[in-house]
């Protein structure tokens, strides 16, 4: 199939673009949010190609790949064609929803015409998306490998914009997790709280294994990939038992919980614990392949693709 998206999530789309199809992705002079163009730092296949919104509007396509409500009007005007209605449509939704229960209605809700794709049971059951057909397609990424070596009796935590979404990812919950732990952050902006900042995706992984556990503080997220990403390198995971995480992460690939004293005391006894570290990370990847391995994340993906377009 010849499929069109736009780059918006990296890791994610990285994932997405290892299936057998075409791949088109906007692309603008200034490589913005509306036309990123391919990655540069996440190695895709040359299946994806750039294509500017002039190029599109002739462009031969079998299905259509949304991500954020701009995109229905922008598709429409850069595509001459209304999504759903006359080019098949899956809009995928990335995030937990905001706001009161009651006031929780997605951006697509009474959409009949569009499919809408959730990356967790947990978006799927607080969104309200009315008569709009659902599934879920649970996150599949590329194996990065088994690389943990533990040698270092630290933490890694990877948060973006930690210090500008503090409460929604757990930035607070830092100094009480790593009293007694140093804890090494992650992540983009991570410099401004004294974190490890400009490390390339290159070298992410092998840096992150080197810590003896993977921490997970976040309050109200999806699901985050560098939790997958971290367990699929074989890592120990204590996490904040919130959304999706405690269906991510099994009782033996490390400890999930909602009291930061408990969430404490896991990391420092992980950290001084290297065999049950090693074991907890060994039985993480385990769970991280079979749950969110790249086949079956592909493999959902051409079936939902081949039923919207049937």
């Amino acid at each position: 199939m010849r499929v069109l998206l736009w780059h918006v999530h990296g890791s994610w789309t990285t994932a997405f673009v290892q299936g057998s199809h075409e791949y088109f992705v906007p692309v603008l002079p200034e490589r913005g949010p509306d036309g990123r163009g391919r990655a540069r730092t996440w190695r895709w296949p040359p299946a994806v190609r750039e294509v500017t919104p002039a190029e599109m509007h002739d462009l031969e396509l079998d299905a259509l790949v949304l991500q954020r409500p701009d995109e229905l009007a922008l598709a429409e005007r850069w595509l001459g064609r209304r999504p759903g209605r006359e080019l098949p449509t899956v809009y995928v939704e990335h995030n937990a929803p905001q706001g009161r229960i009651g006031d929780m209605r997605h951006p697509v809700a009474d959409m009949p015409w569009l499919t809408l794709a959730h990356v967790t049971h947990f978006n799927s059951l607080f969104w309200d998306a009315g008569c709009t057909a659902s599934r879920v397609i649970e996150h599949g990424i590329v194996d990065p490998g088994y690389r943990y070596t533990g040698e270092l009796p630290r933490a890694a935590a990877v948060i973006n914009e930690a210090r500008r979404r503090a409460r929604v990812t757990g930035t607070d919950l830092l100094g009480r997790l790593g009293s007694r732990t140093p804890i090494d952050l992650f992540g983009m902006d991570a410099g401004a709280l004294g974190g490890i900042e400009d490390v390339p995706q290159s070298r992410l992984h092998d840096e992150m294994a080197r810590r003896r556990v993977y921490l997970h503080p976040i309050r109200w997220t999806s699901l985050g990939l560098s939790l997958i990403e971290a367990m699929h390198l074989g890592m120990p995971v204590v996490a904040l038992a919130t959304t999706e995480a405690p269906e991510a992460v099994p009782p033996e690939a490390g400890v999930t919980s909602t009291r930061v004293e408990v969430l404490a005391q896991a990391i420092r006894e992980l950290v001084h614990d290297r065999d049950r570290a090693v074991r907890a990370g060994r039985a993480a990847r385990v769970a991280a392949l079979r749950r969110y391995g790249l086949g079956r994340f592909l493999g959902d993906w051409d079936d939902l693709l081949q039923e919207v377009t049937a």
